[in-house]
Parts: structure tokens; C-alpha cells; sequence
């Protein structure tokens, strides 16, 4: 990975802040991203996140002050004020290190703890000021730079076809129905990790999309691998399950939970087809197996009416 100004300057700072914390510092480093949207790096166990340009400072200081109100819930920041990184105009947090979810071991995802934390942030009143959760902004901008991409790519009209077909408040043209309840905005199981590491209790990471609004938007990701064949069955019951047991209300406590699930798990779907169509435009590649499910599903949306279409393939 090429070392960038910005990259030495975080490495520097989460060592700067690494060494109070340590009687003996390893001084074990490492770049976890290095992305548009964030880069990160950690020294021994603290975590330095450059989160994305332009992120404001007026959202980002209410979502560190609730994840400090939440431990149990949330990983907490070691500190609750952000620090601008100049001359990057990037804003900058400090994390202590867990232990992430092992994506060589699908078979001991921690389906059931995601839930049961999702189900506890949910039923947890949202504090004031708190912006709205960011999960249809970030579909409406996965979307916006697929146009930009690929607007000449085959699998980019049942994409769109499928995008326009949402509500409003799916495509963030509108206000979302639920503005009270305290959500995530991108789970999926990246967002777990281990605290303290490396066997410590399950904790949400990742405050950036934190906000108010639809609960079952943190739902839909994998309801939506489900449906559309990716996720398994039993994984699927696994963490549905353990959700509504933990008492979450983003679905009905028994019965049929789709008609809750039906729309974010749309969005998710076309978020992830448009991501992977203009990702695919740029390395001048075919799609892969994955993506062609995504692409697929996107079109059997637009195909068959709505009562025969519940969810992406379900």
C-alpha cells in the first residue's frame, strides 16, 4: 500500500496516542482501510479513523457522545471530541482496538450477538440532537455515482428501474417514516468487534451512519442476502430469531416479518448492485457470480408485481 501525507500523518498520531495508554508499547502498527470514504490505522490498541472529507463536525460530536453513553452497546472512543487534521481538513477519532469478526470462519459469525445488539440500540431512547441515520443517503449516493460510471452498462437499467420504483424516503428524497428510533445505518458484520480484545464481549464499531430513523433499514442487509440466495437459511433464522427475542422492534415479534423487511431490503439490494456495476466500470471487468445475483434480483423487483416480489428473490 503506497504511504500517502494523510496515512503517515494518522499513523504518527495513533502512536502519538498509543504510548500514554501502554506501560510497554509493541509498537505493533498497521493500516486496517485506506479508502475515499475513510482511512484507518492502528498502533498496538488504538485505533486512529480519518473519517470522509467534508464529514460535519455538528453530526459527528452527537454520535461520539452516544456511543459513550452506550458502552455495553456501542464501542465507546477515548475521547469524545474529534480532532481536525490539518492541513488534510480531515476529522480524526481514537478507538481502543478489538478483536474484528474472522471472515475465515462463516461458520462462528456472531449472528446472534449482532441482533441482540441491534435490538438493545433500538429499544434504546435517541438522545437530542441526533441527525438522522445515513442508510438511504448512502444508497442514494451509491446510485448517483453509478450513473456517473456506468450509465452505458447492461446490468445499470434494471438497477435504476429497481432504485426508482422505492419510496421516496428509501431514495433520502423524503423524510424517513421513523425519525425516534435510535439506529446503526450499515450494519453488517464488519461492524463487530471484540472489546476488550481479544475476547471480550461483542460491541457495535462505526458511529458515521448512527442516527435516527427506519429500524429495520439495520435489518435489511442480511435480509437481503437472504432473499436473494447468499445468506443461509439458517444464518437468516439465526440472527431474525435472536432479534425479536431480544425484544427489537423493527419486525412483528412472530409472523411474518417481510412487509417490515420489504423496502429497506430493496434498497440494500439495489445499493449493493449499484456499487458493484460502477466498482466493476472502473477495473474494467466482467461481474462476478455475486454480483450477477444482485443484478438479477434488482430486475425480478421491476418483473413481477409487487405481491409476488416480497423481498429480492424470497
Amino acid at each position: 500500500m503506497t504511504t500517502t501525507p494523510l496515512l503517515s500523518e494518522l499513523t504518527a498520531r495513533a502512536k502519538a496516542r498509543a504510548h500514554p495508554r501502554t506501560d510497554t508499547c509493541p509498537c505493533t502498527a498497521a493500516t486496517l482501510a485506506d479508502r475515499p470514504d475513510a482511512t484507518v490505522v492502528r498502533h498496538a490498541d488504538t485505533v486512529a479513523k480519518a473519517h470522509a472529507p467534508g464529514t460535519p463536525l455538528g453530526d459527528l460530536v452527537p454520535r461520539l457522545a452516544t456511543a459513550t453513553r452506550l458502552p455495553g452497546i456501542l464501542l465507546a472512543p477515548l475521547s469524545p471530541a474529534p480532532v481536525d487534521l490539518t492541513p488534510h481538513a480531515r476529522l480524526v477519532t481514537f478507538w481502543p482496538y478489538g478483536t474484528p469478526v474472522d471472515p475465515d470462519t462463516p461458520e462462528a459469525a456472531p449472528w446472534e450477538a449482532a441482533a441482540t445488539l441491534l435490538a438493545r440500540l433500538h429499544r434504546t431512547p435517541a438522545p437530542t440532537p441526533l441527525p438522522p441515520m445515513r442508510g438511504p443517503a448512502k444508497a442514494a449516493r451509491a446510485v448517483t455515482r453509478l450513473t456517473a460510471t456506468g450509465r452505458t452498462h447492461p446490468a445499470t437499467s434494471p438497477v435504476l428501474k429497481a432504485w426508482a420504483a422505492l419510496p421516496a424516503w428509501a431514495r433520502d428524497e423524503a423524510p424517513m417514516p421513523d425519525d425516534s428510533t435510535l439506529c446503526h445505518g450499515d450494519l453488517h458484520l464488519g461492524q463487530l468487534v471484540r472489546h476488550p480484545a481479544p475476547d471480550g464481549p461483542w460491541l457495535l464499531i462505526d458511529v458515521d451512519d448512527l442516527g435516527t430513523g427506519v429500524p429495520s433499514w439495520d435489518l435489511a442487509r442480511p435480509a437481503a442476502w437472504y432473499a436473494c440466495g447468499l445468506l443461509p437459511p439458517d444464518e437468516w433464522t439465526r440472527f431474525l430469531t435472536a432479534y425479536r427475542a431480544a425484544g427489537g422492534p423493527a419486525v412483528p415479534a412472530d409472523g411474518d416479518p417481510w412487509p417490515a423487511l420489504d423496502i429497506p431490503a430493496r434498497a440494500l439490494t439495489v445499493q449493493t448492485a449499484a456499487r458493484a456495476v460502477a466498482k466493476a466500470v472502473v477495473e474494467g471487468r466482467p461481474l462476478d457470480e455475486v454480483e450477477v445475483s444482485m443484478i438479477d434480483a434488482c430486475a425480478r423487483m421491476t418483473s413481477l408485481p409487487p405481491e409476488l416480489s416480497t423481498g429480492c428473490a424470497k
